[in-house]
């Protein structure tokens, strides 16, 4: 016969119940406990279950799920629109060796990356989406968190952490006010103030390097540095090779793969801001003023930059 298992009295099954433990953090909802507030794609359900067939099962997704996807497949779009944009003012004119010549090949594809449909629906469009929606996954995670722990009054909300910020993150936060000066200058700048931009392009960004060196090459350091390395990490981590997800064997296993996947991410940012700087320091920042009424021109633009168009003045 087996053993029975002690039967406990009403008042000794109360004092057990008292003295339990308190849960721990691992016990909280993957949202709250996980460091990063990305959630893994390969987390899966412990049990199987079987979703509703209904609107094609999406309704059983959760919020912090469908502003993932918004951020991770608006930056697929955007990348498309770097790559041909790299292209343009970077690898033509190392080839070419000349901002006259680099022209002709940007007049090309211009149209379509600026026209009036596709513009919105590859730049404009996913790249506000993809701001947004980071901005309101870590708003999302706050309030997890201030629901989670109870916190009623605002005393209790200042005492619990914000989600963690990653590095990438970060990235993005400061390369964000980077990208929308760049495209006022370049975009809104001559739409406000002439009406359009076909009369802007890589003779535009020459003259400003040769007008205003210190303020053109410091913009343009923070927008490829903060950009070029905000694009790479974030790539690294949708595909999964970011150090954060690594699992090994042991605990020297698993630090050495952090190390090698850290110094990779970097080395390839590394490369492609070598890259595209080699086209833009190297060929356009070195093309010289533009002459005559197109140099009076850019420096009239110039001059409506808010806050500093006074500073540009020559």
């Amino acid at each position: 016969m087996g053993t029975e298992s002690p039967v406990l009295s009403p008042e000794e099954s109360f004092i057990s119940m008292r003295e339990l433990d308190p849960l721990s953090v691992d016990d909280s909802p993957i949202e709250i406990a996980q460091a990063d507030y990305f959630p893994a794609d390969t987390q899966k359900p412990t049990a199987p279950f079987v979703r509703s067939t209904t609107s094609l099962g999406l309704r059983d997704h959760s919020t912090a799920w469908w502003l993932t996807r918004i951020q991770r497949y608006s930056s697929y779009t955007f990348s498309a629109f770097l790559a041909a944009h790299i292209t343009n003012t970077s690898i033509i004119p190392l080839v070419t060796k000349s901002v006259g010549a680099s022209e002709n090949y940007l007049l090309l594809t211009r149209p379509y990356y600026q026209s009036p449909v596709f513009e919105p629906l590859i730049v404009l469009i996913p790249l506000g989406l993809h701001i947004a929606s980071g901005v309101a996954l870590r708003l999302y995670r706050r309030r997890q968190a201030v629901v989670w722990y109870g916190a009623e009054s605002k005393a209790d909300r200042e005492n619990i952490a914000w989600p963690k910020l990653s590095g990438t993150s970060l990235l993005g936060y400061l390369f964000w006010p980077a990208i929308t000066a760049h495209i006022y200058v370049n975009r809104g700048l001559p739409l406000l103030v002439e009406g359009g931009s076909s009369g802007v392009g890589l003779s535009y960004v020459a003259h400003g390097f040769a007008r205003h060196p210190a303020f053109a090459y410091t913009a343009y350091a923070a927008l490829l540095g903060l950009g070029v390395s905000h694009i790479i990490w974030g790539w690294a981590k949708w595909l999964g090779f970011s150090p954060d997800v690594v699992t090994g064997v042991d605990a020297y296993e698993k630090k050495a793969a952090k190390q090698r996947r850290w110094y990779s991410i970097n080395t390839i940012a590394l490369l492609t801001i070598a890259t595209w700087a080699a086209g833009g320091l190297g060929i356009l920042a070195r093309g010289g003023p533009a002459l005559g009424w197109k140099g009076r021109n850019y420096d009239q633009l110039f001059r409506h930059i808010p806050l500093i168009g006074h500073w540009l003045a020559p």
